[in-house]
């Protein structure tokens, strides 16, 4: 059974800006020359690597809402310029609709249990609320009402 992460999308109001950043970032490397991977560093190598790799996701907290997932296919450990070892998190660029589930902040990331993690919109039917507008889901959400 996988073993997921989860953690806040500070600085971002709605998931179309996590595609649009993701899609400008993977330009901006070919354009460099660089392999075009999608990747996220954080300050923590989580210890249970074999368990997230085994078809685990991180789910992003945008807004208070858990409202998407992008899975997990590497973490690697990097260097960064002041000499501090980090961890750095390779996607799968897609990012994966799911349910609203609301989460409060806190720091960093934290495992998520597969029992815990929101489902997936396709497996609900596609549909489940995403032909909203994000401001009303967003509203509703904040109501308790999706």
């Amino acid at each position: 059974m996988p073993l997921h992460m989860i953690k806040l999308c500070v600085g971002v109001e709605t998931v179309d800006e996590i595609v649009d950043w993701i899609e400008q970032d993977l330009a901006r490397k070919r354009a460099l020359g660089i392999p075009a991977e999608d990747t996220h560093v954080t300050r923590m190598t989580p210890r249970r690597i074999d368990e997230i790799l085994d078809g685990g996701s991180l789910y992003w907290v945008v807004k208070g809402q858990v409202q998407c997932r992008q899975r997990i296919t590497d973490l690697r450990a990097v260097t960064g310029a002041d000499g501090i070892e980090r961890c750095e998190i390779v996607f799968d660029p897609a990012v994966i609709l799911t349910e609203w589930q609301p989460k409060r902040p806190f720091q960093g990331w934290r495992y998520l249990l597969d029992k815990d993690a929101p489902r997936d919109l396709a497996s609900l039917g596609g549909g489940a609320g995403d032909e909203m507008p994000a401001a009303l889901k967003a509203e509703l959400a904040e109501l308790g009402l999706l």
